[in-house]
């Protein structure tokens, strides 16, 4: 027997928007059969949701996620498959870890002038200056 499913209980089940849905469905990357005016969805699809979502999550673009959704179902062994999203997973991790450099350089960049800021402020108005003080 093969498990089908609505447009309706995929958007439940992954807390999504039928918008959401039918918008992959138009990007090639879900493709359910139809009955009169409704979209019944395989497991696969399912799957494929499954798959586009999490790269949403692990912060891959939908043309990243694409690439690696479409390799699913294909004949095979999935290696190619986890061979490019375990590349994709290292990419990620070098781009949040150069932002997170940023992030830290920034911090210490504004640390910086908030205390430049308070010190001027001290010297203005010594009695004022205590009140702005944030750190």
């Amino acid at each position: 027997m093969t498990t089908s499913y609505s447009i309706s209980e995929l958007a439940n089940e992954f807390a999504v928007t039928t918008r959401t849905i039918r918008f992959y469905e138009e990007k090639g990357l879900l493709s359910p059969r139809r009955e009169s005016n409704r979209r019944i969805y395989s497991a696969t699809d399912r799957t494929r949701l499954r798959l586009i979502l999490r790269g949403k999550r692990l912060g891959f673009s939908l043309d990243e996620s694409a690439e690696i959704v479409m390799m699913y179902g294909t004949s095979g062994n999935n290696w190619k498959q986890l061979e490019k999203l375990l590349s994709r997973i290292r990419e990620k991790q070098e781009d949040l870890k150069r932002q997170q450099q940023d992030l830290d350089v920034m911090l210490l960049d504004l640390k910086d002038a908030e205390k430049k800021c308070n010190a001027a402020m001290s010297e203005i108005d010594p009695a004022n200056s205590k009140r702005v003080k944030v750190s």
